[in-house]
Protein backbone atom coordinates (compact mmCIF):
# COMPACT_ATOMS: atom_id res chain seq x y z
CA UNK A 1 0.00 0.00 0.00
CA UNK A 2 1.38 3.68 -0.61
CA UNK A 3 3.05 5.11 1.98
CA UNK A 4 1.55 9.23 2.21
CA UNK A 5 3.59 11.97 2.81
CA UNK A 6 2.39 14.39 4.64
CA UNK A 7 2.55 18.29 5.37
CA UNK A 8 4.43 18.48 8.26
CA UNK A 9 3.81 20.60 11.23
CA UNK A 10 7.10 22.63 11.38
CA UNK A 11 6.05 24.82 14.47
CA UNK A 12 3.67 24.74 17.03
CA UNK A 13 1.79 27.50 15.15
CA UNK A 14 1.93 26.30 11.94
CA UNK A 15 -1.52 25.85 10.10
CA UNK A 16 -0.24 25.61 6.56
CA UNK A 17 2.79 26.23 4.54
CA UNK A 18 3.73 26.72 0.59
CA UNK A 19 5.41 23.81 -0.81
CA UNK A 20 8.27 25.51 -2.43
CA UNK A 21 10.44 23.00 -4.22
CA UNK A 22 10.84 19.34 -4.34
CA UNK A 23 14.48 17.64 -4.18
CA UNK A 24 13.05 14.71 -5.47
CA UNK A 25 10.92 13.58 -8.55
CA UNK A 26 8.61 10.57 -9.32
CA UNK A 27 10.49 7.53 -10.06
CA UNK A 28 13.22 8.87 -7.56
CA UNK A 29 14.81 6.34 -5.61
CA UNK A 30 14.33 7.95 -1.44
CA UNK A 31 16.26 6.67 1.38
CA UNK A 32 15.46 7.36 5.10
CA UNK A 33 16.62 10.76 6.08
CA UNK A 34 16.62 12.01 2.17
CA UNK A 35 15.96 15.96 2.02
CA UNK A 36 12.10 15.28 0.47
CA UNK A 37 10.90 18.77 -0.45
CA UNK A 38 11.24 22.52 1.08
CA UNK A 39 8.43 23.90 3.12
CA UNK A 40 7.69 27.45 2.97
CA UNK A 41 6.37 28.42 6.99
CA UNK A 42 5.72 32.08 7.79
CA UNK A 43 9.29 33.26 8.49
CA UNK A 44 11.38 30.96 6.98
CA UNK A 45 11.79 27.58 4.48
CA UNK A 46 12.85 24.12 5.88
CA UNK A 47 14.31 21.25 4.44
CA UNK A 48 12.32 17.84 5.11
CA UNK A 49 13.70 14.56 5.68
CA UNK A 50 11.66 11.47 4.08
CA UNK A 51 10.76 9.42 7.48
CA UNK A 52 10.60 6.20 4.49
CA UNK A 53 12.32 4.61 2.22
CA UNK A 54 10.94 2.83 -1.45
CA UNK A 55 10.36 5.04 -4.79
CA UNK A 56 8.99 8.48 -4.85
CA UNK A 57 5.65 7.64 -6.84
CA UNK A 58 3.53 10.58 -6.96
CA UNK A 59 3.61 14.26 -6.43
CA UNK A 60 -0.04 15.21 -5.34
CA UNK A 61 0.82 19.24 -4.55
CA UNK A 62 3.03 20.75 -7.48
CA UNK A 63 6.34 23.35 -6.23
CA UNK A 64 4.50 26.68 -5.78
CA UNK A 65 1.58 25.84 -4.38
CA UNK A 66 0.36 27.92 -1.22
CA UNK A 67 -2.15 27.37 1.63
CA UNK A 68 -1.58 23.51 2.20
CA UNK A 69 -3.19 21.99 5.00
CA UNK A 70 -1.22 20.24 7.52
CA UNK A 71 -1.41 16.79 7.59
CA UNK A 72 -2.42 17.45 3.94
CA UNK A 73 -1.07 14.42 1.63
CA UNK A 74 1.20 15.44 -0.90
CA UNK A 75 3.08 12.40 -2.14
CA UNK A 76 2.88 8.78 -2.57
CA UNK A 77 5.95 6.61 -1.94
CA UNK A 78 6.15 2.85 -2.72
CA UNK A 79 7.91 0.61 -0.71
CA UNK A 80 10.81 -1.26 -2.88
CA UNK A 81 9.29 -4.52 -4.62
CA UNK A 82 6.01 -2.89 -5.19
CA UNK A 83 6.68 -0.88 -7.80
CA UNK A 84 5.59 -2.26 -11.21
CA UNK A 85 2.38 -3.32 -9.73
CA UNK A 86 1.35 -0.58 -7.99
CA UNK A 87 2.71 2.58 -10.23
CA UNK A 88 0.25 0.45 -12.85
CA UNK A 89 -2.53 0.53 -10.95
CA UNK A 90 -2.35 3.91 -9.75
CA UNK A 91 -4.47 6.13 -12.11
CA UNK A 92 -3.16 9.99 -13.05
CA UNK A 93 -6.01 11.50 -12.01
CA UNK A 94 -6.91 11.29 -9.06
CA UNK A 95 -4.48 10.01 -6.92
CA UNK A 96 -4.99 6.55 -5.96
CA UNK A 97 -4.58 7.72 -1.89
CA UNK A 98 -7.73 8.07 -0.58
CA UNK A 99 -8.86 11.72 0.13
CA UNK A 100 -7.73 13.26 3.65
CA UNK A 101 -10.95 14.11 5.70
CA UNK A 102 -11.51 17.82 5.65
CA UNK A 103 -9.73 20.30 8.01
CA UNK A 104 -12.20 21.45 10.56
CA UNK A 105 -12.35 25.15 11.09
CA UNK A 106 -12.43 26.50 14.41
CA UNK A 107 -14.58 29.30 14.25
CA UNK A 108 -16.58 31.20 16.74
CA UNK A 109 -20.38 31.49 16.07
CA UNK A 110 -20.14 35.67 15.88
CA UNK A 111 -17.24 35.57 13.40
CA UNK A 112 -18.99 32.60 11.15
CA UNK A 113 -21.88 35.18 10.72
CA UNK A 114 -19.89 38.08 10.38
CA UNK A 115 -17.59 36.40 7.81
CA UNK A 116 -20.98 34.81 6.07
CA UNK A 117 -22.41 38.44 5.52
CA UNK A 118 -19.06 40.32 3.97
CA UNK A 119 -19.03 36.49 1.86
CA UNK A 120 -15.41 36.19 3.22
CA UNK A 121 -14.01 32.64 2.90
CA UNK A 122 -12.99 31.38 6.48
CA UNK A 123 -10.48 28.99 4.68
CA UNK A 124 -8.50 32.19 4.30
CA UNK A 125 -8.75 33.89 7.21
CA UNK A 126 -5.77 33.07 10.02
CA UNK A 127 -7.35 32.25 13.59
CA UNK A 128 -5.57 34.37 16.66
CA UNK A 129 -8.01 32.99 19.16
CA UNK A 130 -7.36 29.82 21.74
CA UNK A 131 -6.56 27.36 19.02
CA UNK A 132 -6.08 29.35 16.17
CA UNK A 133 -9.96 29.66 16.67
CA UNK A 134 -11.33 32.79 13.95
CA UNK A 135 -12.92 35.48 15.99
CA UNK A 136 -14.53 38.69 15.68
CA UNK A 137 -10.91 40.34 15.26
CA UNK A 138 -10.03 38.26 12.85
CA UNK A 139 -13.02 38.68 10.11
CA UNK A 140 -12.88 42.43 10.87
CA UNK A 141 -8.85 42.44 9.42
CA UNK A 142 -10.02 40.09 6.80
CA UNK A 143 -12.75 42.30 5.72
CA UNK A 144 -9.97 45.52 6.02
CA UNK A 145 -7.71 43.43 3.83
CA UNK A 146 -10.30 42.93 1.36
CA UNK A 147 -9.36 44.85 -2.12
CA UNK A 148 -11.09 47.67 -3.35
CA UNK A 149 -13.53 47.18 -6.48
CA UNK A 150 -11.66 48.30 -9.72
CA UNK A 151 -12.23 51.92 -10.31
CA UNK A 152 -11.75 53.39 -13.91
CA UNK A 153 -8.69 55.21 -14.53
CA UNK A 154 -6.32 53.78 -12.18
CA UNK A 155 -2.83 53.32 -13.75
CA UNK A 156 -1.51 49.59 -14.82
CA UNK A 157 -0.32 47.72 -12.32
CA UNK A 158 0.49 43.99 -11.83
CA UNK A 159 0.18 41.57 -8.75
CA UNK A 160 2.61 39.90 -6.73
CA UNK A 161 1.09 37.12 -4.65
CA UNK A 162 1.37 37.20 -0.98
CA UNK A 163 3.33 34.62 0.39
CA UNK A 164 2.43 33.07 3.73
CA UNK A 165 4.97 35.01 5.89
CA UNK A 166 3.81 38.38 4.02
CA UNK A 167 0.16 37.30 5.14
CA UNK A 168 0.84 36.59 8.56
CA UNK A 169 3.46 39.86 8.84
CA UNK A 170 0.25 42.02 7.98
CA UNK A 171 -2.54 40.46 10.18
CA UNK A 172 -0.06 40.34 13.24
CA UNK A 173 1.04 43.80 12.65
CA UNK A 174 -2.43 45.00 11.90
CA UNK A 175 -3.69 42.91 15.23
CA UNK A 176 -0.62 45.43 17.33
CA UNK A 177 -1.43 48.38 16.03
CA UNK A 178 -5.66 48.30 16.63
CA UNK A 179 -5.63 46.35 19.95
CA UNK A 180 -2.07 47.26 21.79
CA UNK A 181 -2.48 50.94 23.51
CA UNK A 182 1.13 52.39 21.80
CA UNK A 183 2.83 55.36 23.40
CA UNK A 184 6.17 56.57 22.02
CA UNK A 185 9.33 57.88 23.95
CA UNK A 186 12.32 59.91 22.35
CA UNK A 187 16.15 60.19 23.58
CA UNK A 188 18.86 61.31 21.60
CA UNK A 189 22.17 59.20 22.49
CA UNK A 190 25.58 61.09 21.78
CA UNK A 191 27.72 58.70 20.29
CA UNK A 192 31.40 60.03 19.86
CA UNK A 193 32.57 57.61 23.18
CA UNK A 194 30.86 54.80 21.49
CA UNK A 195 32.60 55.57 18.21
CA UNK A 196 35.93 55.94 19.13
CA UNK A 197 35.53 52.70 21.51
CA UNK A 198 34.23 50.85 18.60
CA UNK A 199 37.24 52.09 16.16
CA UNK A 200 39.94 51.29 18.86
CA UNK A 201 38.08 47.52 19.27
CA UNK A 202 38.00 46.50 15.82
CA UNK A 203 41.52 47.64 15.37
CA UNK A 204 42.35 45.01 17.80
CA UNK A 205 39.94 42.24 16.50
CA UNK A 206 42.78 39.16 16.01
CA UNK A 207 43.43 38.21 11.72
CA UNK A 208 41.57 34.23 11.19
CA UNK A 209 39.83 32.58 13.82
CA UNK A 210 37.88 34.52 16.60
CA UNK A 211 38.54 38.19 14.24
CA UNK A 212 34.90 40.09 14.99
CA UNK A 213 33.98 43.68 13.36
CA UNK A 214 31.66 45.40 15.67
CA UNK A 215 28.37 47.66 14.34
CA UNK A 216 26.80 49.94 15.95
CA UNK A 217 23.93 47.83 16.22
CA UNK A 218 25.84 45.24 18.42
CA UNK A 219 26.48 47.63 21.00
CA UNK A 220 22.70 48.51 20.52
CA UNK A 221 21.73 45.18 21.33
CA UNK A 222 24.25 45.06 24.62
CA UNK A 223 22.90 48.14 25.70
CA UNK A 224 18.98 47.10 25.39
CA UNK A 225 20.26 43.62 27.33
CA UNK A 226 21.95 45.12 30.02
CA UNK A 227 18.93 47.84 30.79
CA UNK A 228 16.47 44.89 31.07
CA UNK A 229 18.58 43.69 33.21
CA UNK A 230 18.37 46.78 35.37
CA UNK A 231 14.81 47.58 34.79
CA UNK A 232 13.29 44.02 34.31
CA UNK A 233 9.90 45.50 34.39
CA UNK A 234 10.25 46.25 30.86
CA UNK A 235 10.89 42.65 29.79
CA UNK A 236 7.31 41.99 29.67
CA UNK A 237 4.32 40.75 28.01
CA UNK A 238 0.57 41.70 28.71
CA UNK A 239 -2.09 38.80 29.18
CA UNK A 240 -5.84 39.34 30.89
CA UNK A 241 -4.69 37.66 33.75
CA UNK A 242 -1.26 38.88 34.71
CA UNK A 243 1.60 40.74 33.50
CA UNK A 244 3.83 38.46 32.37
CA UNK A 245 8.22 39.05 33.55
CA UNK A 246 10.38 37.34 31.47
CA UNK A 247 13.45 35.94 33.46
CA UNK A 248 15.88 35.69 30.35
CA UNK A 249 16.61 38.77 28.43
CA UNK A 250 16.55 37.25 25.20
CA UNK A 251 16.76 40.30 22.60
CA UNK A 252 14.95 40.31 19.07
CA UNK A 253 16.36 41.91 16.00
CA UNK A 254 14.18 42.91 12.55
CA UNK A 255 15.79 41.67 9.86
CA UNK A 256 14.80 42.89 6.02
CA UNK A 257 14.18 39.56 3.83
CA UNK A 258 12.62 39.99 0.19
CA UNK A 259 9.42 38.41 2.04
CA UNK A 260 9.22 40.41 4.88
CA UNK A 261 10.90 41.25 8.45
CA UNK A 262 12.26 38.42 10.44
CA UNK A 263 12.61 38.54 14.04
CA UNK A 264 16.26 35.80 14.91
CA UNK A 265 16.44 36.34 19.00
CA UNK A 266 19.80 36.42 20.20
CA UNK A 267 19.38 34.40 23.67
CA UNK A 268 20.49 35.71 27.22
CA UNK A 269 22.30 38.91 25.54
CA UNK A 270 22.86 40.25 28.76
CA UNK A 271 25.29 37.18 29.20
CA UNK A 272 26.66 37.72 26.42
CA UNK A 273 30.13 40.23 24.97
CA UNK A 274 29.98 42.62 21.91
CA UNK A 275 32.20 39.84 20.17
CA UNK A 276 29.83 37.48 20.46
CA UNK A 277 27.00 39.45 19.92
CA UNK A 278 28.14 40.82 16.95
CA UNK A 279 29.09 37.06 15.40
CA UNK A 280 25.20 35.50 16.30
CA UNK A 281 23.37 38.11 15.10
CA UNK A 282 25.34 38.20 11.49
CA UNK A 283 25.09 34.56 11.32
CA UNK A 284 21.11 34.73 12.37
CA UNK A 285 20.72 37.59 10.19
CA UNK A 286 22.12 35.73 6.99
CA UNK A 287 20.63 32.56 7.36
CA UNK A 288 17.17 34.96 7.81
CA UNK A 289 17.47 36.13 4.24
CA UNK A 290 18.27 32.53 3.23
CA UNK A 291 14.92 31.79 4.64
CA UNK A 292 17.00 28.72 6.81
CA UNK A 293 16.19 29.51 10.61
CA UNK A 294 14.40 27.10 12.58
CA UNK A 295 11.32 28.19 14.14
CA UNK A 296 12.82 28.38 17.54
CA UNK A 297 15.85 30.82 16.73
CA UNK A 298 13.13 33.38 15.48
CA UNK A 299 10.20 32.63 18.00
CA UNK A 300 9.70 34.33 21.13
CA UNK A 301 12.02 36.99 23.00
CA UNK A 302 10.83 39.97 25.34
CA UNK A 303 11.97 43.00 23.31
CA UNK A 304 12.76 43.65 19.81
CA UNK A 305 15.63 46.23 18.31
CA UNK A 306 14.61 47.82 14.45
CA UNK A 307 17.46 49.44 12.92
CA UNK A 308 16.57 51.47 9.98
CA UNK A 309 19.63 54.36 10.60
CA UNK A 310 21.96 52.24 7.92
CA UNK A 311 19.05 53.72 5.26
CA UNK A 312 19.98 57.13 7.08
CA UNK A 313 15.99 57.68 8.36
CA UNK A 314 16.56 60.52 11.41
CA UNK A 315 13.86 58.74 13.75
CA UNK A 316 10.74 56.76 13.21
CA UNK A 317 8.39 54.97 15.41
CA UNK A 318 7.70 50.93 14.98
CA UNK A 319 5.14 48.85 15.87
CA UNK A 320 5.07 46.59 18.69
CA UNK A 321 5.61 42.96 17.79
CA UNK A 322 3.39 41.08 20.19
CA UNK A 323 2.94 40.07 22.26
CA UNK A 324 6.17 41.49 23.52
CA UNK A 325 5.35 45.48 25.49
CA UNK A 326 8.43 47.15 23.72
CA UNK A 327 10.74 47.65 20.80
CA UNK A 328 13.17 50.00 20.17
CA UNK A 329 13.29 52.16 16.95
CA UNK A 330 16.85 53.39 15.95
CA UNK A 331 17.69 56.16 13.19
CA UNK A 332 20.76 57.21 12.08
CA UNK A 333 23.95 57.95 14.05
CA UNK A 334 24.37 61.50 12.32
CA UNK A 335 26.22 65.16 13.20
CA UNK A 336 24.01 67.61 14.60
CA UNK A 337 24.70 71.24 16.48
CA UNK A 338 24.95 70.47 20.18
CA UNK A 339 25.38 72.28 23.26
CA UNK A 340 28.98 71.29 25.58
CA UNK A 341 29.26 73.47 29.06
CA UNK A 342 27.28 76.13 27.11
CA UNK A 343 29.10 76.19 23.78
CA UNK A 344 27.69 75.20 20.43
CA UNK A 345 29.53 72.07 19.24
CA UNK A 346 29.17 69.36 16.66
CA UNK A 347 28.18 66.01 17.98
CA UNK A 348 27.40 62.73 16.85
CA UNK A 349 23.80 62.01 18.01
CA UNK A 350 21.41 59.26 17.37
CA UNK A 351 17.72 59.28 18.24
CA UNK A 352 16.13 56.04 19.53
CA UNK A 353 12.35 56.09 19.87
CA UNK A 354 10.61 53.42 22.08
CA UNK A 355 7.14 52.36 21.58
CA UNK A 356 5.81 50.44 24.21
CA UNK A 357 2.33 48.93 25.22
CA UNK A 358 1.00 50.77 28.34
CA UNK A 359 -0.98 48.24 29.31
CA UNK A 360 1.83 46.20 30.78
CA UNK A 361 4.77 49.47 31.05
CA UNK A 362 3.48 53.03 32.52
CA UNK A 363 5.42 55.81 31.39
CA UNK A 364 7.68 56.31 34.16
CA UNK A 365 9.13 52.46 33.66
CA UNK A 366 9.66 53.50 29.92
CA UNK A 367 11.57 56.46 30.66
CA UNK A 368 13.49 54.03 33.41
CA UNK A 369 14.42 52.00 30.86
CA UNK A 370 15.35 54.65 28.39
CA UNK A 371 17.73 56.48 30.56
CA UNK A 372 19.46 53.28 31.41
CA UNK A 373 20.05 53.04 28.04
CA UNK A 374 21.09 55.80 27.06
CA UNK A 375 23.82 55.67 29.57
CA UNK A 376 25.23 52.95 28.83
CA UNK A 377 25.28 53.78 24.86
CA UNK A 378 26.77 57.51 26.08
CA UNK A 379 29.59 55.88 28.81
CA UNK A 380 29.87 52.82 26.94
CA UNK A 381 33.30 51.52 28.77
CA UNK A 382 30.23 50.37 31.27
CA UNK A 383 29.04 47.72 28.57
CA UNK A 384 32.53 46.25 29.51
CA UNK A 385 32.34 45.48 32.95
Amino acid sequence: MPIQVLMPALSPTMTEGTLAKWLKGEGDKVESGDILVEIETDKATMEVEAADEGVLAKILVDEGTGGVKVNEVIALILEEGEEDAALHETPAVPSPAPEPPAERILVSPLAKRLAGQAELDLDKILGSGPGGRIVKRDVAAARAATPPPEVAGVPAYREVPNSTMRKVIAQRLGESKRNIPHYYLSVDCRLDALQALRRDLNAKSPQGEGAYKLSVNDFVVRAVALALRRVPAANASWTVEAVRLYEAIDVAVAVATPDGLVTPVVRGADNKGLAAISGEIRELAGRAREGKLAPGEYQGGGFTISNLGMYGIKEFAAIINPPQSCILAVGAAEQRPVVEDGKLAVGTVMTCTLSIDHRSVDGALGAEFLAAFQGFIEEPLTMLL
